[in-house]
């Protein structure tokens, strides 16, 4: 049985993640990108689905990990009766290879030791053909090969490798497990004490450029890191997470692969990056942005792969049992097929915010396809859609999709007005105006005194928290404290928000999630945009303390159970942290600042 979520860390190169448990196995490894097959898959289901495990025999007394200051060097170091003994885990950054280096360190006696590597390829369900040549331990099947060097003498026993060592205080035992195309030669051996010192200084050097000086600032450090190693370093695409089919809540069926790239990420994402300085991370996602939306407007998708991909079809793997019973388990995702209108509101927000912080592209091919999308925009704003969180059942006339359809027209507006750009200004100010006139009228309950999910609608949603924070409305604006007053009776379970009540919502599915954690923290972002600021920091505290012990944080959280939930780490709730602690940093605060540089005249 694979571990509680949180009892995971990450580890990375920069094109595809591992998840590493506190118990010293690996669960979790893709290659050689973020959605390729995984060849460790016990995350979701067992064991026998693949797992790489170094532990001491017998187990231990005590455990503590945490990162090196700055990095994503993992050490865990175990407390046995015989001794203590450390293990460093880490991927160097991609040059050709795809490397998993482990390093056994021996801190204070003599601990016995056991490892213990199942290679699964095509998440589980391949066993490969494995054999020894010339003291590396080579596994093959179809396209994939693994290689394993080490000096300890390992055995194969039950389509298994084992290994059993004993380590004393100074000793240094390395373990290197290498991807390579199964027609090509294997890699090289790898240098792992050259290789951990490259590794490290190379994430010093990149934490080291953040501009950001305010409170929280290793939480904020962590988080920012969390997102390099999300990136996909050949494309600058961040996907949403490192896994799939982790569930919303345990054995539900609310279970969806987050290995892609969402267009809903690209401002927020932006705007972390810009704020915290890393100017070269924020060009190369807005680039990746603009590459992947080319083409017609009316093909738009919500999502794309690593390298801009658009076929992502939707598959159950049966032989997987799912994470805690959760099934089915799924790759791919139906959908990058739905219809959503704020992805358009996402790209104009994001072209506006990089063309202030001077990241974007001035040709004129980039605003001709902004233009374009607009073109589609002018007619298709009247349209229902999917909304904002991709439900499953029938298309609606979503209030934060409208506002986001609004968001596009405002910023090409501005685009125009501060940059001199050429476009049919007047009609995209007509549009904007009775998009805003809409949204007021059908939007709003009053009845209820707030603004509502969908027109007609008489439930709440915690994207409405987004009013104020694109600037639809001021956070001084009546109806805007009505709504957040209403979320907070409603929508809040121990003072953490939920996205909406699945169980009066109809979206296709069964009822059930967590609370929502980015939700929580645009809550924490319209509290102290209202002058809540106590308050703010008091909530964004909370939200900070339900990360992991090395800072990790999942899409949604159990505040009965006190465990996190969904796919993990999420992308989107580490941008979330990153803004509201730069929101925080000062009274005024840049999430302030953005409302207020483009209010509704």
């Amino acid at each position: 049985m694979a571990s509680r979520i949180e009892q995971y860390a990450v580890i990375g190169d920069t094109q595809t993640a591992a998840l590493v448990a506190d118990d010293g196995s690996v669960d979790w490894l893709c290659k050689p990108r973020f959605d390729s097959g995984a060849c460790f898959a016990a995350l979701l289901g067992d064991k026998h689905n693949g797992r790489w495990l170094i532990a001491p025999v017998g187990g231990h007394r005590a455990k503590r990990r945490a990162y090196r200051q700055g990095t994503l060097v993992l050490e865990t170091e175990f407390e046995t009766a015989d001794g203590a003994v450390r293990i460093i885990d880490f991927m160097p950054i991609r040059d050709r290879t795809v490397d998993v280096v482990r390093i056994v360190e021996g801190v204070r006696g003599h601990v016995p030791m056991h490892m213990e590597l199942i290679i699964r390829f095509d998440y589980g369900s391949i066993v490969p053909w494995v054999r020894s040549v010339d003291g590396d331990l080579r596994a093959v099947a179809g396209p994939d090969a693994l290689v394993m060097r080490t000096p300890v003498t390992v055995h194969g026993e039950d389509k298994t490798t084992r290994a059993h060592f004993t380590v004393s205080e100074g000793d240094q035992v390395p373990f290197v497990l290498a991807w390579h195309s199964s027609h090509e030669a294997p890699p090289p051996p790898l240098d792992t004490h050259d290789a951990l010192a490259r590794t490290t200084r190379w994430w010093e050097r990149w934490s080291a450029r953040t501009t950001y000086k305010g409170d929280w600032a290793d939480t904020v450090n962590r988080s920012l890191i969390t997102l390099k190693a999300l990136t996909y370093a050949p494309t600058g695409g961040i996907v949403a997470a490192a896994t799939t089919s982790l569930p919303e809540w345990p054995g539900s069926v609310r279970n969806w692969d987050y290995r892609f790239c969402w267009l809903r990420d690209a401002t927020f994402t932006l705007y972390s990056l810009m704020t915290a300085g890393y100017v070269e991370e924020a060009r190369a996602w807005r680039q990746w942005l603009l590459r992947a939306v080319a083409g017609e407007p009316a093909e738009l998708q919500i999502m794309y792969g690593a390298a801009g991909e658009r076929r992502l079809t939707e598959l159950e793997l049966g032989w997987l049992a799912g994470y805690e019973s959760s099934s089915p388990v799924r790759i791919g995702n139906a959908a990058s097929e739905q219809f959503q209108l704020d992805v358009y509101g996402e790209i104009a927000d994001a072209t506006y915010q990089s063309r202030h912080a001077g990241v974007g592209d001035e040709d004129d091919d980039a605003w001709q396809m902004y233009r374009a999308l607009l073109g589609f925009l002018e007619e298709a704003w009247q349209r229902p859609d999917e909304g904002i969180w991709e439900v499953r059942g029938p298309r609606q006339h979503f209030t934060h999709s409208k506002v986001m359809a609004w968001v596009a027209f405002d910023r090409a507006v501005k685009i125009v007005e501060e940059f001199g750009e050429r476009g049919p200004v007047k009609q995209w100010r007509s549009l904007r105006d009775q998009v805003h006139a809409e949204v007021c009228a059908q939007g709003y309950d009053a009845d209820r005194g707030a603004f509502v999910q969908a027109y007609g609608s008489k439930h709440l949603d915690a994207s409405l928290l987004m009013i104020p924070l694109v600037g639809f409305l001021p956070a001084s604006d009546e109806r805007v404290r009505n709504t957040l007053a209403a979320i907070q009776r409603e929508l809040t379970v121990e003072g953490l928000v939920l996205r909406y009540s699945t169980g009066v919502v109809a979206d296709g599915l069964p009822a059930g999630e967590g609370v929502f954690l980015p939700c929580s923290f645009w809550f924490a972002d319209n509290l102290a945009l209202m002058g809540r600021i106590d308050e703010a920091r008091a909530m964004f505290e909370r939200l900070v303390g339900l990360a992991n012990d090395v800072g990790l944080l999942a899409e949604e959280y159990d505040p009965v159970a006190k465990r996190l939930l969904g796919n993990f780490p999420q992308a989107f709730t580490h941008v979330g942290l990153v803004n509201t602690a730069c929101n925080l940093a000062s009274t005024a605060g840049p999430a302030r600042q953005r409302a207020e540089a483009h209010p509704h005249r």
